[in-house]
């Protein structure tokens, strides 16, 4: 329990999360995804400085592609405005990837090593191979400011729903059974009319249910019943990726802060 709210993880690992907050409003719910995508400052390559670049590629073309790498960004260690420099220096005929860039502060690290930048040969007609050498600035900075900077790459959310159980279906010989189709997580109203799903797990009221456990056909969940859906009021799912900067626990619970700081500004703001 957190507040006046509560949270349950369906699933979650360092990038990816599913998980259910109940007791908020639609306005509460948004303001989450909004920090998630737009308030959490995270570090990317802002300037590259070229010392050498004999590729096929324009300096502008290898700074935008630097730019767009996920850095690690250790919660609590910088300040929005900080930096950390880079560099890279890569001969052909190889591929610089992204983790060919060598870091001043062993704490900022591309999110992910094999990110391809450019390949460098080396053509026949020429009397050295092609060489990649720069440095470059990654400056801490939010989402709000460039799409750069969104810790959080998938960011969506959606009311929690439930499934009654209004009667028994009519049953057509010659003609089959339709599938009834919900994504998603339900939360179990009807448990005595239901079956286990793929999980093996048996069915109790209040369980919160993912549907690919029952292939997302809810004839497989309820079969031979009519049911209805129906939205669990105040309560949404959360669906969180995060681009590797951070895991998806820290990216949330940065978020949280920045709505709790901007709380605290309007207050202020509103008592002067």
């Amino acid at each position: 329990m957190t507040g006046d709210f509560e949270v349950q993880f369906i699933d979650r690992d360092e990038r990816k999360a599913r998980f259910v907050v109940h007791d908020v409003t639609p306005a509460f719910a948004n303001g989450i995804r909004r920090a998630l995508i737009a308030d959490v400052p995270t570090l990317s390559i802002d300037s590259v400085r070229i010392v050498e670049n004999s590729s096929v590629m324009f300096d502008e073309q290898i700074a935008l592609r630097l730019g767009l790498v996920p850095l690690t960004t250790p919660a609590g260690e910088f300040e929005e405005g900080d930096s950390v420099t880079l560099a890279m220096d890569v001969e052909g005929p190889a591929t610089a990837y992204s983790g060919d860039l060598v870091s001043s502060d062993a704490l900022v690290q591309p999110a992910d090593k094999n990110i391809p930048i450019i390949e460098l040969k080396y053509p026949e007609t020429a009397d050295s191979p092609q060489r990649l050498e720069l440095e470059a600035d990654a400056v801490m900075s939010r989402g709000r400011e460039h799409a750069k900077n969104q810790g959080g790459v998938a960011v969506g959310y959606r009311h929690l729903q439930t499934v009654d159980v209004v009667g028994d279906r009519e049953s057509f010989e010659d003609e089959p059974t339709e599938p009834n189709i919900l994504r998603g997580i339900i939360k179990e109203s009807s448990a005595e009319h239901a079956v286990a799903g793929n999980d093996g797990v048996e069915p109790a009221n209040g369980q919160l249910v993912a549907t690919e456990t029952f292939d997302n056909d809810l004839t497989n969940r309820y079969p031979g019943k009519e049911v209805a859906v129906r939205d669990v009021p105040n309560a949404f799912v959360f669906h969180v990726e995060s681009d590797g900067s951070m895991s998806v626990d820290e990216l949330v619970l940065a978020a949280s802060d920045t709505l709790h700081d901007r709380a605290d500004e309007l207050e202020e703001a509103v008592s002067l």
